[in-house]
């Protein structure tokens, strides 16, 4: 069985392949998760930059993080689609968002952060931990 990680953009202009397991999976519920994704969370997997091979250019908009660091979220510019993330307090490491996966269900979220920001009509996972802010490794 191929264990890449592969997806794309709604329309197809963005694909990527990661060729490494995820260092972290997680659904962050941030304001500003809240905010671009115009949902409850975003769940979200990190794994190695090296790892991850992207067909297209995705635009990416910067903005400043709770931690007082940068984030930048990549997106395609066709469609809209956020596919990415690169964070300045990991440099070495790529966000990619799970929806965005061609077999989504490969996402296996380890635990629900930045709880403390959640909307009372977002229902969690009762059995994953809860961290009422970033994770902490």
């Amino acid at each position: 069985m191929d264990k890449r990680y592969s997806g794309k953009c709604l329309c197809g202009a963005i694909q990527y392949t990661c060729t490494a397991d995820p260092a972290f999976s997680g659904n962050c519920h941030c304001k500003d998760c809240q905010r671009t994704s115009g949902g409850p969370f975003i769940p979200a997997m990190l794994f190695p930059a090296s790892a991850v091979e992207i067909s297209g250019t995705p635009k990416y908009f910067k903005s400043m993080a709770d931690s007082g660091k940068f984030i930048e979220r990549g997106f395609c510019r066709e469609c809209g689609s956020q596919l990415f993330t690169r964070l300045e307090a990991l440099p070495e490491m790529l966000g990619v968002k799970a929806g965005t996966l061609d077999d989504a269900s490969r996402f296996n979220p380890q635990l629900d952060f930045y709880v403390a920001s959640a909307q009372p009509w977002d229902h969690m996972d009762a059995g994953l931990p809860k961290m009422p802010g970033p994770p902490r490794g």
